[in-house]
């Protein structure tokens, strides 16, 4: 029923019910019914009635009406999205694609073996923010549907979305920690720290084996990723070009979070930790 018809009817119905009533009563019901009684049964009926025949058509006004205010939200979000992707496909991505072009200019005249090697790590670098900025992009660009949208709001489906665009290989995801523990800012970061990760997997670890556990409640929680690679030989954040684990922990100690990398005997396990507060 449309909304026209849900507030005619309910302009009407009183109206009629009145109506009614009052035929009934002095055409059928006057012999059985005094005046003053029925005066005082008039408003009691119609309220009854009207009641019981309303309260249908509020519920229905009420729900096209959240319904209306859902596709307004929605296409206030997507129009939000389509400026922001605009906004880094002009700025920030053309910006990364020219810089690549003079790393490739600048490549070409030098000779030095130790000049190459270090604008081919700047490339490298370059290129892979590039690929981060595209699929950004295009994200932005073509969300999912409404139904896609009811799943994907989930954190373990985010990650799993982001396992599927950094990994090669299908990691094993137990996630057991509440939507609700984490607000909005809070989950981008977490899923920032768990790319970072993923990412740092993908690059130097050579595993065949991925996991990301995470469990705990409002008051506490950890998040564990484990892989089978090479491990870690030392500190990462004494080589100039691994810069991610820095990155990681600043966050987490932006949000009183906790990242460390356990020592284990095959492969890397890094652990993100919120601790309870007293």
């Amino acid at each position: 029923m449309s909304y026209k018809q849900i507030k005619w009817l309910i302009l009407f119905l009183p109206t009629l019910t009145v109506g009614l009533w009052e035929y009934l009563r002095h055409s059928f019901l006057l012999p059985y019914i005094s005046m003053e009684l029925g005066n005082i049964l008039s408003p009691v009926f119609v309220y009854l009635i009207s009641l019981t025949l309303l309260m249908p058509l509020f519920r229905m006004l009420e729900h096209n009406q959240e319904e209306l205010n859902r596709e307004r939200a929605e296409k206030t979000a997507f129009e939000a999205r389509d400026h922001l992707a605009r906004e880094l496909h002009d700025g920030i991505a053309q910006s990364l694609f020219l810089l690549s072009v003079q790393l490739d200019t600048a490549h070409s005249k030098r000779t030095k073996a130790e000049d190459i090697e270090e604008i081919q790590e700047i490339r490298k670098t370059v290129h892979e923010v590039n690929r981060y900025a595209r699929q950004a992009i295009a994200n932005l660009r073509y969300p999912a549907t409404i139904e896609d949208n009811m799943y994907e709001d989930t954190v373990k489906a985010r990650i799993m979305q982001i396992a599927e665009e950094t990994l090669t290989l299908q990691p094993v995801i137990e996630w057991t920690i509440p939507d609700s523990c984490l607000d909005t800012k809070h989950k981008i970061e977490m899923l920032a720290c768990i790319r970072e990760a993923l990412l740092n997997i993908t690059k130097h670890a050579k595993a065949t084996t991925v996991s990301i556990r995470g469990e705990g409640s409002d008051q506490s929680w950890h998040v564990r990723i484990q892989d089978n690679g090479v491990g870690i030989k030392e500190d990462p954040g004494v080589h100039k070009d691994r810069y991610g684990m820095r990155i990681m922990k600043e966050r987490a100690q932006e949000l009183d979070w906790t990242v460390s990398l356990p020592e284990v005997s095959n492969g890397t396990i890094i652990e993100i930790r919120k601790e309870m507060t007293t």
